[in-house]
């Protein structure tokens, strides 16, 4: 994939003298690229706003909802789309996917607490020894569990975010010509799925720019399957850089940057960068790979590329488990084309065709894998032998190179450059400390050469086993498959589903019911949901070789199937510890022990590690929700719903926003006016209103001009709003209706940015040049005139001796300077030269930062150039720019005329300076 550059910082607001100066998204993009529609998959932005991995959470939902309307707006000024900008948020998801959420939040509650109690134990520990620990501070955990349809977390989400749109229709100048989507939690479907099936549908009009330039934010790697299923030639993806080994928060404090940390001398995480992943290049890419010749019919390449899609889905997905041959990090994707090359030449024809699977071509590519099966197994199991012998190797090797005496007390070594640990202290009276020392090594008893030590240098006495830890080799789990030893297929069925691998009646329907999936799954990329019900009931994967006469197997789901309700979804994926988030007397079902349901909620699970080393990579082996058992016992109550959780526990729709400067606005002003229930053709507008002509009129009033009241204390209410919403519905089509994955007529492919494979014949000579963003024409980034004239300044000119190479830098340069950090224990600058060489030793003329300079104004002091440039760079360190004056996020602030909301404090999050520890001061 081609990693554009890093983002330009114009996508961050400026900030003069603590006030925020807000990116003007109207202007061009320097990115060199204009992209049409932006789409966001909200639940990739929602999760690192409200409990980050890599710097402090939120303290209070209102900060939460903050720092997502800042999230958005850097994306936009990122991306800044010209026509459409269209947020998704995961409603209720199908069957199939429940199970995967059922998994995660059963996982993450068992998680939390066990991070809780393992807290706790640790603080107790500390203190037994005597250590010193800050109180606790009881504060209610964040539940990320509450990020699902249904919460009045998500239910206040789409308040906030439906606030946020009207804000910047109003006020922002790159939203004047935007029709904004807003598809919260309430409408049914994934966020990124109802983003495919509005593209899709997008596509079958008859107006639709088959050139249209999307963009997706989101970092889910289906995603990039997703769009290549689109077919469309214009498909970018943005999400935030990958960067490994990030500096997490402390455990007990919930900070970065420990007086005794490692981490405590590293400078503070900067945000996120964001990288572009070109499909076009994916695709160019993916042409050369799968381009065969002699085919047996024509070839082409939006089926081979459908094809390479629905090979990626046996790695594994969110709907069905890899199967147990094909690891992605063993290069199974590379193995499943090598295969697919060899055989396609014998099925006649492509394995897909527009989200339907031909399972006669699919069944020979299985038998293929089910080949090789065998040797898969063997291959891997030398690999983790051969890495278990190289680690083995490497610990003997470290263990012996390391020092057979390592000093203690005041004389323990330390890295230069780092921080005073609590081992590392100066001894008031050295000569007493040594001499204290040598009477402890005389009084102590001679050891021998052999004798072993224990961490704090004291001889172990013998006969003690060695811990675990201080061995050569780690545990390993127990695998009682042994795929790698003859008659793994029965020891596998037998242990993973408890029946005999003679049984074939059953091997039959874990195969039937994976087939059923992969149509399933396919179906769902490239035609939306088959059927809401269906999900895949086992929790391992059959075979490849097992593939057999699948040929004849029907691939055709139940018509008509509905949803869950929010709430109905939240019986079925929540955990009893996370009831609090649904009523009292549904609560009650799932901890009750007469509860008819109670077996669905077990307070403790078994995960199956499943060959691998941790626990997050196991199986969890949950009981699977039977839907009849579950309908049948919130019948009883069901009546027990407050008129407010009915609400939320309805199914909503899209709603499309437009600013007083959108061509459509004064359409809908007149759907409103006219009293139309008729949704415009053309633009397939549904104006759903109860009320009659005469309440229609006055809601259009209402909505031009009534005031938005702001449901986040810290923002301002919108006293003149012009926007204009009206309910969205998708353009419909009949249940059969198949949309063609192809590529649609008059659609222009981008240039081409790979190196051709005929350049060495054709080039003349000529290096090939390869393209690093959007255009090839891009101008690399240079420095202007004034940064030439700053590096003039520490580095010579030319070869011989310039004017500024052997002056030295004046001491008052670098009194109370902010910008340059230095290391506790470094020496000042100023010093360690004053101490090489005698201050009026210096040659040369004197350099330009000392000579005067006057104004042109009678009487004018003169001042240094380098000290009128030190003011304006302190100028810009000044306490104020902690002090957001323009309010938060550069909203301005709201006036403090209303009451504040329970349960919230009235400020914002403090930022308070940074402490004078001499951190960032050369003083």
């Amino acid at each position: 994939l081609n990693k554009l550059p890093r983002i330009i910082p114009s996508s961050q607001p400026k900030e003069c003298n603590g006030v925020k100066i807000p990116v003007d998204a109207s202007k061009p993009n320097p990115n060199d690229v204009e992209f049409d529609n932006l789409y966001l998959d909200m639940n990739g932005i929602i999760h690192p706003c409200t409990h980050p991995e890599d710097k402090p959470a939120p303290k209070n939902e209102d900060e939460m909802m903050v720092a997502i309307f800042e999230y958005i707006d850097r994306l936009f000024n990122i991306v800044r789309p010209r026509r459409l900008l269209y947020m998704a948020i995961d409603g209720v998801a199908p069957r199939a996917k429940m199970n995967q959420q059922r998994s995660r939040r059963f996982r993450a509650s068992k998680e939390g607490t066990e991070a809780a109690a393992e807290k706790q134990r640790v603080r107790e520990e500390i203190l037994a020894r005597g250590g010193f620990l800050p109180p606790e501070e009881i504060k209610e955990r964040f539940d990320s569990n509450c990020i699902t349809p249904g919460t009045e977390f998500m239910d206040n989400l789409a308040k906030c975010l439906r606030y946020y749109i009207a804000d910047r229709l109003n006020n922002d100048p790159g939203w004047k010509n935007l029709t904004v989507i807003l598809s919260d939690a309430s409408v049914p479907g994934e966020g990124e799925h109802k983003i495919m099936d509005y593209i899709r549908r997008q596509r079958a009009q008859p107006n639709h720019d088959p050139n249209t330039h999307h963009c997706l934010c989101g970092a889910d790697a289906d995603l990039i399957m997703l769009g290549l299923a689109t077919h469309e030639p214009n498909f970018t993806i943005i999400r935030e850089e990958f960067k490994p080994n990030k500096p997490k928060p402390c455990g007990l404090c919930n900070q970065l940057g420990h007086e005794h940390d490692e981490l405590a001398d590293s400078l503070p995480c900067a945000e996120g960068e964001f990288i572009f992943l070109r499909l076009s290049v994916l695709r160019e890419y993916l042409e050369r790979e799968l381009t065969m010749a002699s085919l047996p019919f024509t070839f082409d390449v939006e089926r081979s590329i459908d094809d390479w899609v629905f090979m990626c889905f046996f790695v594994g997905n969110d709907f069905l488990p890899h199967l147990p041959s094909l690891e992605i990090r063993e290069g199974a994707i590379d193995r499943l084309v090598n295969i697919y090359k060899t055989v396609v030449h014998k099925t006649g024809g492509y394995l897909t065709e527009s989200g339907y699977v031909n399972l006669q071509r699919v069944q020979m590519i299985m038998l293929a894998v089910g080949e090789v099966e065998d040797s898969i197994f063997k291959k891997r199991k030398d690999d983790e032998d051969s890495f278990r012998r190289r680690q083995k190797e490497k610990r003997k090797r470290m263990k012996r190179d390391q020092p057979s005496f390592s000093p203690g007390g005041i004389l323990t070594p330390h890295a230069l450059g780092s921080r005073s640990s609590l081992g590392s202290q100066v001894a008031s009276n050295p000569r007493q400390a040594a001499y204290e020392m040598r009477m402890q090594n005389s009084s102590s008893p001679s050891v021998s050469p052999n004798t072993s030590f224990t961490s704090d240098g004291s001889p172990s006495p013998r006969g003690i086993k060695r811990k675990a830890e201080d061995s050569d080799s780690e545990p390993e789990p127990e695998d009682n498959v042994r795929l790698w030893e003859a008659g793994w297929k029965q020891r596998y069925y037998k242990n993973k589903f408890d029946v005999d691998a003679a049984d074939e009646k059953f091997r039959r329907k874990v195969v039937q019911s994976y087939v059923e999936g992969l149509c399933w799954v396919l179906r769902y990329y490239y035609q939306g949901c088959a059927s809401w019900k269906w999900y895949y009931p086992f929790h391992y994967a059959p075979f490849a070789s097992d593939f057999e006469g699948i040929a004849d197997m029907p691939s055709d789901f139940e018509k008509g199937t509905k949803p869950f309700k929010p709430l109905e979804q939240l019986m079925g994926v929540f955990p009893a510890a996370s009831g609090n988030f649904l009523p009292p007397s549904w609560r009650k079902l799932m901890s009750d022990p007469d509860s008819s349901i109670i077996d669905f909620y077990p307070e403790d699970f078994a995960i199956d590690l499943n060959g691998k080393k941790y626990a997050w990579q196991g199986v969890a082996l949950l009981p699977f929700v039977d839907e009849r058992r579950l309908r049948a016992a919130l019948e009883e109550v069901y009546p027990d719903l407050t008129p407010e959780e009915a609400r939320r526990n309805s199914l909503g729709g899209d709603v499309l926003f437009v600013g007083r400067q959108h061509p459509l606005h004064d359409f809908i002003s007149e759907l409103y006016r006219a009293g139309s229930t008729q949704p415009n053709e053309q633009q397939r507008l549904a104006a759903a209103c109860p009320e009659g002509a005469a309440d229609k009129e006055a809601a259009l009033v209402l909505s031009l001009f009534r005031v938005v009241c702001s449901p986040v204390p810290l923002l301002r209410d919108l006293t003149q709003n012009t926007a204009v919403s009206i309910n969205f519905k998708d353009p419909q089509f009949a249940e059969d209706y198949v949309f063609k994955a192809v590529m649609l007529p008059g659609a222009r492919k981008p240039a081409p940015v790979l190196k051709p494979s005929d350049w060495e014949k054709s080039s003349n000579g000529r290096q090939w040049k390869p393209q690093l963003g959007f255009s090839r024409d891009r101008r690399p980034v240079h420095l202007d005139p004034a940064a030439f004239r700053t590096l003039g300044h520490v580095m010579p000119r030319g070869s011989g001796a310039g004017v500024y190479n052997n002056a030295a830098p004046p001491p008052a340069t670098y009194q109370g300077s902010l910008y340059r950090p230095l290391l506790r224990g470094q020496a000042q600058i100023p010093k360690l030269m004053s101490n090489m060489r005698p201050p009026d030793s210096w040659r040369g003329p004197p350099p330009l930062f000392q000579q005067q300079r006057f104004d042109r104004g009678v009487g004018a002091e003169p001042l240094l150039p380098w000290n009128r440039m030190l003011q304006t760079q302190n100028a810009a360190f000044q306490p104020s720019q902690y002090q957001m004056l323009a309010g938060p996020g550069g909203y301005p602030p709201r006036r403090d005329d209303r009451g504040g909301r329970q349960g919230y404090p009235r400020e914002g999050r403090k930022y308070p300076l940074p402490p004078p520890s001499g951190r960032y001061s050369w003083n």
